[in-house]
């Protein structure tokens, strides 16, 4: 019944189904950040509702999440006294602005001579539902355990769903939660994520002028807010490039190392250019806190004038290491630049948020089946790796069902999905491997109990 074979012969006669409805979902621009149009952003709820539904789920409804986007939720029974399996994905995406440089359409999937298929969402996070999809199809009526559904419509802008499941504990209970989000570090090699750095953010604004002023004029003695915010942000890493805050923590990785080949090539980097920090390349992307200016309220060149401006803003983000506190992190950072007043500029510091960091316990049976799983499915030893992103949610299911297992897995391989990016892609075979695996997964889960 649990067959590996049959499993994954059963996901691959499924792909053609699964890769119609993934390019149906990408053609759907539910960008969630303010300012967008949140008529694709609904029409997108109502697609997920329809795909769980084709796939057998019933019961699927979108719940009103205050002050958000709804989410789309489904509770199937399953045998008396089985355990329950809650799968998560997100249907929202990040923008895709033609200052990108996107080669093709971006809400127009299209699969390349090298087989991905491209498009905004195609990978973070259409391919999850998909394999949310593949999996129940796969399962088919007389599911093994109880399973629910849980599809977030905000999760790339700022969230209420962790507020909203923690004021309704009892629809989210489980105990095991999938968060398929994320994804190993190359196509064909299985990979299980088992710790999360955190994300915070915060704004700082610099004051030093009641209003522009000629620089002729009055530069060399009287400091412009920019000059200011670069002595500031200066101080936020050493010369290492390393993050050197007061009280922000710093760790070490013992899991699986990070593939330079892989790093270079998912990021980007220009030949020659050197990287940031010190210790292994897993330390520093893994285990090591790093602090990103996001953004600046300036002038830019085209309407740059010669006047020193009187106030800036920036806004900073910070990835924490695994295991620290979100909230006393987020304070270490602003209490030092609150302290940093270059020539006694004025500093003010606004928290955004807190994503809290997250470390997976390796010794759930959960955790286990889930190894073994990818293992059978894919044919090659697991990897665990880290990730620097940041699910939020997953602070907040830990608070509903502390203990229970969270399987952090997913089709977006580090190398070539270029999420957030230009070009964003997906590679159809992680997708197909990805349901032979959770479904592997669930199976065992419940012959466990």
């Amino acid at each position: 019944m649990n067959d590996p074979g049959n499993v994954s012969t059963a996901a691959a006669q499924l792909m053609p189904e699964v890769l119609d409805r993934l390019g149906a979902l990408v053609r759907i621009p539910s960008v969630a950040f303010p300012g967008f149009d949140p008529e694709p952003v609904h029409r997108m709820g109502e697609a997920v509702v329809e795909l769980f539904e084709a796939a057998g789920a019933e019961g699927v409804r979108l719940l009103d999440v205050p002050g958000g986007y709804p989410c789309v939720y489904a509770d199937l029974p399953g045998p008396e006294g089985s355990p329950t399996v809650l799968l998560y994905a997100h249907y929202d995406v990040q923008p895709a602005p033609e200052s990108q440089g996107w080669s093709s359409s971006p809400f127009e999937p299209v699969t390349k001579a090298d087989g991905r298929i491209y498009g905004r969402g195609a990978a973070d996070d259409k391919s999850g539902l998909v394999i949310h999809y593949g999996t129940l199809k796969l399962l088919g009526p007389d599911r093994p355990c109880r399973i629910k559904i849980l599809v977030e419509g905000e999760e790339e802008t700022i969230s209420h769903l962790e507020g909203f499941v923690e004021a309704n504990p009892e629809l989210f209970t489980a105990d095991a939660y999938v968060i398929g989000d994320i994804g190993p570090q190359r196509v064909g090699r299985p990979g299980l994520t088992t710790a999360l750095r955190g994300d915070v953010a915060c704004t700082v604004t610099v004051r030093t002028l009641a209003n522009p002023v000629h620089s002729g004029m009055f530069g060399g003695a009287a400091p412009d807010a920019m000059t200011a915010m670069i002595r500031i942000l200066d101080t936020l890493h050493d010369e290492h490039g390393d993050t050197v805050i007061p009280g922000v923590d710093s760790s070490a990785w013992s899991g699986a190392d990070m593939d330079e080949d892989v790093y270079r090539e998912g990021s980007a980097i220009l030949p020659g250019v050197e990287f940031l920090g010190t210790g292994s390349l897993s330390d520093r992307i893994w285990a090591k806190p790093s602090v990103t200016v996001l953004g600046m309220d300036l002038p830019n060149t085209a309407e740059a004038s010669n006047v020193l401006l009187p106030q800036v803003t920036a806004k900073l983000s910070m990835r924490i290491v695994p295991g620290s506190d979100g909230d006393a992190q987020l304070e270490a950072l602003m209490s030092h630049l609150r302290s940093q007043r270059p020539w006694n500029c004025e500093v003010e510091v606004e928290k955004v948020k807190v994503g809290h960091a997250f470390a997976v316990d390796a010794s759930n049976p959960a955790i286990v089946a889930a190894e073994s799983a990818l293992e059978q499915a894919y044919g090659a030893p697991v990897e665990n790796i880290g990730s620097g992103a940041s699910i939020p949610l997953v602070a907040s299911l830990q608070k509903v069902s502390p203990g229970s297992a969270i399987i952090l897995w997913g089709a977006e391989d580090t190398a070539q999905s270029r999420i957030h990016a230009s070009d964003e892609s997906v590679d159809p075979g992680e997708i197909e491997r990805m349901i032979a695996a959770q479904t592997l997964f669930i199976r065992g889960v419940a012959e466990r109990g």
